[in-house]
């Protein structure tokens, strides 16, 4: 059972998180033209969604949203299972000259950052790759930082950040644990 020990978010602080990033998006690309969100397997898929539900509704322009998976460019494949679960990448248009907003839920180490970057690149070359996140929580180990954050949540390397959204987890929140076990050197 997860011992909570803090409530950082709910549902309307983080509908609020996501109104405000899709407006920082389309005003630092000045508009929409050649913009790709593309959600990193899982969560950033639906936070990718919403963004780009968002800018349809202020721009008045629907993006084109799709999912990375990352799974064989993670640093520690090895260390996670000896027969990984792939799921599909899926990008609608090729990502060459187009501007590419990564969407992830939480930054931490930065290495699923890197290894999404891998991903990108065996793609395509796009114009620019910026990150978006809804929760940084700090203790990077890789010099990535993300162009826009949701909220900044220092933690210690001992408490887990937990990211739940409706469409995997039924309820919208963010929750801050503390992990028994001693830090891994996970992604």
């Amino acid at each position: 059972m997860l011992k909570i020990k803090a409530q950082v978010m709910d549902e309307e602080n983080i509908r609020r998180a996501l109104y405000r990033l899709s407006h920082e998006i389309t005003e630092r690309n000045k508009g929409t033209d050649d913009l790709i969100l593309v959600g990193i397997r899982t969560r950033g898929v639906p936070l990718a969604n919403r963004l780009a539900e968002f800018i349809r509704e202020h721009e008045g322009v629907s993006l084109p949203v799709g999912m990375l998976d990352i799974t064989f460019y993670r640093d520690d494949l090895s260390l996670i299972s000896s027969q990984p679960v792939l799921h599909r990448t899926e990008i609608p248009v090729k990502i060459n000259n187009k501007k590419i907003i990564l969407i992830d839920d939480v930054l931490f180490t930065g290495r699923t950052v890197r290894a999404a970057l891998d991903a990108l690149m065996d793609l395509g070359r796009a114009s620019c790759i910026q990150l978006g996140v809804l929760i940084d929580r700090g203790h990077r180990e890789l010099p990535i930082r993300a162009d826009y954050v949701g909220k900044n949540v220092p933690t210690s390397t001992r408490e887990v950040v937990h990211v739940k959204l409706k469409e995997s987890d039924g309820e919208d929140c963010v929750v801050i644990s503390e992990n028994d076990a001693p830090p891994d050197e996970s992604l």
